[in-house]
């Protein structure tokens, strides 16, 4: 008896580098493993979408079309290429409008993609419709999907086979097109015994012909159990990544699978061990300088508790280490049950992973509940869909009474297509004002990446990138001499942080205005004079000033907006704790700030 024919996803360069570097890996770098990958005998790969359409556009000066179009080049024509994306949202940071949705489909579709992968976090088959009939129409293959997780312990009402056979049965009562199901579970939490019993259903309800897949991550260490779970329900295909990038928070291993199925009746995709030993091996000597954090590589058993998928928890984990406040990790992690409790029980994958962690951060920094992160009450206030069930009532008003909004049952499309800056003559105009080339993938960044996309575009764009040899390079530096260089300095005096800048000799010191621009040269203190009367106004997080939006000498009502901080992928708005005259700006557009530092002085 032939042995069934499994279909193996590569998830290396897609999901790998997003479990475990958060996205930021340089095209240059990885490409002679994706050859080798290719000699190895991989047809089937993950190679873009979800997070990493945008790490290339935040962190790496890359443009997300070129790397796929040069990937395409190297697998060849016949190679299957997959993308991930988010159904209304595709890869965008918000929903998007129709326009919208259509160029990401188009663009993909132009740009080398045979498949996409398309989830809604919600499993609110209302987000899938109409992406789906886009993506069929530009010629790609559909893999419509079930989204999973097991629940934290005491919780009840959705994620179990049955929320799971619903979702399914309307996703084809909606007569969306398809061309596979994929069930997949972004923090590898569902047990293997409802892994088998999911997959079973699917397949009666679907019958023999429908290609059926699982996806799952390593993180609570139950990945390889629930795989060898669902082939033994009938799976179609199962996702796997290679070493250095495999297990911990990523897919389990090529290598692992195919011991774990040795003697038994399942072909992996007709995969050699010693052609994924020496795929392997090239990977790792791509990968050797770039820094691994510890977390990405462990199981942790305390993830059930607080679902945190394992392509968010790197990615997240990479910028509090930034931000300075990597020891607040542990407490962040314990406050998510309560955030995913209160929130409806959508599944813990992009964009309601995100939003989870802003709130469970914010809940650590500022007190619980006392800051309502904007995804997180937009999606308890109904405007990216439906919950699985409804979200803790008094969670809801607090969200209405700080976000100002008002809960809605409208469909997350119709409000999208509703929202002129979501349109494509929106984009096309600010193109213009930017005076940056108007291309049909232009606009689709500028759209995505929103500002970050702008600054891309217009050449500007950060490198961050953590290799190691750079870091030593750092510490060098840092370690020369016993005298601070010249630069910005955060120094805590008495417990408190503050900003400081430090030159060398005689340099004159510069002012920075509100706009960013250079001031002239000041002799004396930059330091804002404090009456007893004034108050200061400070950073509850670390991040970036975004935008200032208030100007020395206006006066301002209290909860008027002074200033706007980017911080752990939310716009953090700085308001007027009173009413009364701004007396000082004390930081510049694009400046880092730290916690606790004086951005603004009210008098």
């Amino acid at each position: 008896m032939a042995k069934k024919f499994i279909d193996v996803m590569d998830t290396t360069f897609r999901d790998g580098f997003q479990s475990v570097f958060g996205g930021r890996v340089l095209m240059e770098d990885f490409f002679p493993a994706v050859e080798a990958a290719k000699m190895a005998g991989i047809n089937h790969f993950e190679f873009g979408g979800g997070a990493r359409f945008q790490s290339l556009y935040f962190y790496l000066r890359e443009d997300a079309f070129e790397m796929m179009d040069k990937f395409r080049k190297i697998v060849g024509p016949d190679a299957n290429l997959q993308t991930l994306a988010r159904g209304v949202n595709t890869v965008m940071l918000d929903t998007g409008s129709k326009e919208l949705i259509d160029l990401h489909a188009k663009m993909f579709k132009k740009h080398g993609t045979t498949t996409i992968r398309n989830f809604d976090a919600l499993n609110d088959v209302e987000n899938l419709k109409y992406s789906a009939e886009r993506i069929k129409h530009h010629g790609l293959k559909h893999e419509a999907v079930v989204t999973m997780m097991d629940l934290p312990p005491g919780c009840h009402g959705a994620h179990n086979v049955e929320f799971y056979e619903k979702t399914l049965r309307d996703i084809l009562d909606s007569g969306l097109p398809f061309d596979s199901i994929c069930f997949k579970d972004a923090s590898g939490t569902s047990n293997p015994q409802k892994v088998f019993e999911t997959i079973q259903m699917a397949r009666k309800l679907l019958g023999d012909d429908t290609h059926i897949r699982l996806h799952t991550h390593e993180t609570a260490g139950v990945s390889v159990a629930a795989y060898m779970a669902a082939l033994e329900a009938g799976v179609d295909g199962i996702d796997m990544a290679a070493s250095p990038v495999s297990g911990g928070t990523s897919q389990p291993d090529i290598l692992t699978m195919l011991h774990a199925t040795k003697g038994m009746n399942y072909d992996l995709g007709g995969l050699e061990l010693g052609k994924i030993l020496t795929y392997e091996k090239e990977l790792q000597s791509c990968l050797s300088d770039y820094f691994m954090p510890p977390e990405a590589t462990m199981v942790s058993p305390i993830i059930p508790f607080s679902p945190m998928p394992g392509g968010a928890l790197t990615a997240n984990t990479q910028m509090m280490r930034d931000n300075g406040i990597m020891d607040k990790f542990p407490d962040v992690i314990a406050a998510m049950q309560e955030v995913v409790e209160k929130g409806g029980y959508g599944t813990s994958v992009t964009p309601v992973s995100q939003f989870y962690f802003q709130q469970a951060l914010n809940n650590v920094m500022q007190g619980p509940w006392k800051a309502i992160a904007p995804g997180y009450g937009k999606m308890v206030l109904g405007y990216f869909g439906k919950t699985p069930v409804a979200p803790d009532p008094e969670i809801v008003k607090i969200a209405s009474e700080q976000l100002k909004l008002e809960p809605t049952t409208k469909k997350a499309l119709d409000l999208a297509d509703a929202d002129p800056a979501k349109s494509l003559e929106n984009w096309i105009n600010r193109l213009k004002e930017e005076d940056i080339e108007i291309t049909e993938e232009n606009i689709f960044i500028a759209a995505a990446c929103q500002e970050k996309g702008i600054t891309f575009l217009k050449g500007e764009g950060e490198l961050n990138v953590r290799k190691i040899s750079e870091m030593k390079k750092e510490e060098e530096k840092n370690c020369e001499g016993s005298s601070m260089g010249s630069g910005n300095y955060t120094v805590v005096v008495d417990g408190q942080k503050f900003s400081v800048q430090v030159a060398e000799g005689d340099a004159d010191i510069q002012v920075t205005a509100v706009n960013g621009e250079s001031a002239a040269p000041s002799t004396t203190s930059t330091a804002p004079s404090v009456s007893g009367n004034d108050v200061e106004i400070k950073a509850l997080l670390p991040g970036n000033v975004w935008k200032i939006v208030a100007n020395p000498g206006q006066s301002v009502n209290e909860g008027d907006v002074i200033m706007i901080l980017e911080s752990m992928k939310m716009e953090i708005d700085v308001v007027a704790p009173r009413g009364g005259v701004i007396k000082s700006i004390n930081v510049a557009t694009n400046d880092k700030v730290v916690e606790g530092q004086v951005v603004a002085v009210l008098g």
